[in-house]
């Protein structure tokens, strides 16, 4: 899954992406960036 990294301004890759489930009941993907180690979070689709 790709995703934006704010600490490197670009879409990358996200490594070590696991699915979380949001308070509002939405899933997302969290993980890292595999240049500089920053956090990642995608938020999904409904679906």
């Amino acid at each position: 899954m790709e995703g934006y990294c704010v600490k490197c301004k670009a879409k990358r890759e996200i490594k070590d992406g696991k699915e979380v489930v949001m308070k509002n009941g939405r899933k997302a993907i969290k993980g890292t960036c595999p240049s500089c180690g920053t956090g990642m979070f995608r938020i999904l689709g409904k679906a």
